[in-house]
């Protein structure tokens, strides 16, 4: 069941003076400063209340592999729910950017000893090794992050682009999309573009 909540919204005029690169982009940026202004308390609330409806959704499933991110940019925080995981048994993957790819990702097994760095956009993950990859195809959940999330499961990410091509026609294959977000970051509609593609479920606290 997807928790969505209900609260101030913002919503563009029909005859907004800005086009639809220009929306979103100012979406991107409102949304960031709501999700800065959280007090760590609240980010703290946040990073455990995800937990339990997290591991409703995967129980009702059969799950084993999951790929998930490292928070970054005020994102809600993966911390506690990494370590349930894990204490949990579930195998867990990070994204990577593809080094030969480019706007691709690839996935690396993530354990507690897991050498990480920093990427060109200074967030952290798997230090590259191909014994350690897994194909998109034969994960069973991939946790995104996002900016910001409509009622209708469309994402805004930060526009690179990298999930929306790793989840390209994701009803096709194994794994199911699910966003993380804060509250704060519902809007009423995405100013959506043709390379979007909606999520499977969203969790929001």
């Amino acid at each position: 069941m997807s928790i969505i909540p209900s609260h101030s919204q913002i919503i563009f005029p029909e005859n907004s003076a800005f086009n639809k690169t220009h929306q979103r982009q100012q979406l991107r940026q409102f949304i960031r400063k709501q999700r800065a202004a959280l007090t760590i308390q609240q980010q703290i609330e946040a990073e455990q209340k995800i937990v339990a409806p997290v591991l409703d959704f995967l129980h009702s499933r059969s799950v084993k592999n999951i790929a998930i991110y490292l928070s970054f940019d005020g994102e809600l925080s993966t911390k506690t729910l990494i370590q349930t995981l894990w204490q949990q048994g579930y195998h867990l993957y990070l994204p990577v950017l593809h080094p030969f790819s480019n706007g691709n990702l690839l996935f690396l097994a993530y354990t507690p000893d897991t050498p990480l760095q920093k990427n060109k956009f200074s967030i952290r993950e798997p230090t590259l090794d191909v014994t350690q990859v897994l194909p998109a195809n034969q994960l069973d959940i991939i946790f995104t992050p996002l900016v910001a999330f409509d009622p209708q499961k469309n994402r805004l990410g930060m526009g690179g682009g990298f999930y929306d091509r790793t989840l390209e026609n994701w009803q096709q294959k194994n794994f199911l999309p699910v966003g993380l977000a804060h509250k704060c970051q519902q809007v009423r509609e995405i100013p959506c573009e043709t390379w979007d593609i909606p999520l499977f479920d969203i969790f929001a606290v």
